[in-house]
């Protein structure tokens, strides 16, 4: 499983970049792992507010479905809308394919780095 340091994790396993005050939100290597080859995800509306802990959308894959649990709260200011004709894109490069991007950013309390979250990794 690849880890890359300068990102943080949930345990429902998204990745966050900050880039300034502006959260950029993707799932795991290991989420993509575990789901298998994605088919379908479900994607919320740019305007959207989310709020950490909560879902914001569904991922579904060949396997089984599982609800993308925010990271933050705040308001979805961008959907990667390209994910809706490709979700497999996750598969391929889950780091370099985002899905939504939010701002102003609360709710950061529960973010891993990238030892910690390989730590809860292995014990999932």
């Amino acid at each position: 499983m690849n880890y890359p340091a300068q990102l943080q994790y949930t345990k429902h396993h998204l990745w966050v970049k900050m880039e300034g005050e502006t959260a950029v939100v993707g799932i795991s290597d290991y989420a993509q792992n575990a789901l298998g080859d994605l088919v379908y995800l479900n994607l919320p509306q740019e305007g959207d507010e989310v709020t950490a802990g909560e879902s914001f959308g569904d991922a579904e894959s060949v396997k089984t479905s599982s609800e993308m649990v925010s990271p933050v709260s705040g308001t979805i200011i961008a959907v990667n809308e390209d994910l809706a004709d490709a979700p497999d894109d996750l598969n391929m490069a889950p780091y370099r394919h985002w899905i939504i991007k939010v701002e102003p950013v609360t709710g950061t309390e529960e973010l891993l780095d990238a030892a910690a979250y390989e730590a809860y990794c292995a014990q999932c």
